[in-house]
């Protein structure tokens, strides 16, 4: 289904506003993400606050501890009946196969991804800052082989990436992009971006499209104009 492409990021800690939300996009969009932010807020009961309206859930808290932490986290998460979660691949194979391990006691179909490179990471913060030589497609590449060898679904990456992942782990591992900018759009704190149409040109399985949707004056007629432009 096309809509399912569209992950609109709800990022709030205002009730009123997420009610806001609610309300303009449940008869449109069917997939929402819940990052740290509005998860903290609200506990796991927003998840289930989601779910009943029948939403589909990913829930972006990138884990990243050690393997044993991050198995029992998967765990308890898994019970939430949540569609994808992501942790990150630089937390190893070990970490990996053990957050695959505990997510998978209770929740059979879910996705589990992990993040490459943050889309607000660019090269020189990558090789200055993050300590990691070498090109930033090629620190992507290597997570991203990592990651399908641990036995996960995909990864967070961004849309500049799809192709070159795709080419290395095969059409069927999923691509994840936030980055995700409509032309005419700011970027905020994103480096590595593209527009909706380009990304899924380039293959893309899941864009995260949060601001462009959801601080505008009509967050309902924003996401309908996303999803003509991507049809």
């Amino acid at each position: 289904m096309i809509k399912d492409k569209i992950i609109v990021a709800i990022d709030t800690q205002s009730e009123e506003r997420l009610n806001f939300l609610i309300n303009e996009l449940k008869d449109q969009a069917s997939f929402v993400k819940i990052g740290m932010e509005l998860f903290y807020t609200y506990g796991p009961d927003i998840i289930k606050k989601f779910k009943d309206l029948g939403f589909k859930i990913f829930l972006d808290l990138k884990l990243h501890d050690i393997p044993q932490t991050v198995h029992n986290s998967c765990k308890t998460l898994s019970k939430l009946n949540i569609d994808i979660l992501n942790i990150h691949a630089a937390g190893g194979m070990n970490m990996m196969r053990q957050a695959l391990s505990g997510y998978r006691e209770f929740n059979e179909n879910g996705k589990l991804i992990a993040v490459t490179q943050l889309t607000s990471t660019d090269q020189e913060t990558l090789n200055t800052q993050i300590g990691i030589p070498g090109e930033l497609n090629e620190a992507v590449i290597h997570y991203a082989k990592l990651t399908q060898q641990a036995g996960l679904n995909g990864v967070v990456c961004s849309a500049k990436e799809i192709q070159i992942v795709k080419e290395n782990c095969g059409l069927d591992f999923l691509c994840v992009t936030p980055g995700i900018r409509p032309k005419g759009s700011v970027a905020h704190d994103q480096k590595r971006i593209l527009t909706p149409f380009e990304a899924v040109q380039l293959g893309v399985d899941h864009m995260v499209i949060g601001r462009a949707i959801t601080q505008a004056v009509s967050p309902r007629e924003s996401f309908i104009t996303i999803l003509e432009e991507i049809s």
